[in-house]
């Protein structure tokens, strides 16, 4: 792990955007810019419904805070209605998946350790809702630490 020794800075919109079909999504600081530590990015859309499938991670944590919108995460066997404001920490094998309410939203994504985004950017280059496609997300899963349940 190489730890960064300088500052680094993204402005408003800046930093690699990908398009996931039923939302968009913002790096704001990669697993390559802090020497793998984390990951932040901002998740954006207007579609109702799930985001993404049921899924699991054995050696990543998961953080939304909620900027916009409002968003149910299932999180094991909670349910947690979350607000602008709002923090949800999901712990390593824990099962998840959020939808997003009618408007859509938006909310940051901390990602600890950093890597994971690789999975997104490669379900970017598919078609347009493979994020939402439980095949496809299977298929690219299985390079990433990304378990559908």
């Amino acid at each position: 792990m190489t730890i960064p020794s300088e500052a680094y800075a993204v402005r408003p919109g800046q930093g690699r955007t990908i398009d996931l079909g039923v939302a968009s999504m913002r790096f704001i600081a990669s697993g390559e810019t802090t020497g793998s530590a984390f990951t932040v990015a901002e998740m954006s859309g207007t579609a109702a419904g799930p985001w993404t499938v049921p899924h699991l991670h054995r050696g990543f944590e998961e953080s939304f805070y909620v900027l916009d919108g409002l968003f149910t995460f299932s999180v094991g066997d909670e349910r947690i209605e979350a607000t602008p404001g709002s923090y949800v920490l999901v712990p390593r094998r824990t099962a998840h998946v959020f939808e997003a309410a009618r408007g859509g939203g938006r909310f940051l994504l901390l990602m600890v350790p950093g890597g994971l985004e690789e999975m997104f950017v490669e379900l970017a280059s598919l078609s347009g809702d493979a994020i939402r496609d439980p095949a496809v997300r299977a298929a690219v899963s299985s390079r990433y630490d990304s378990v559908p349940v």
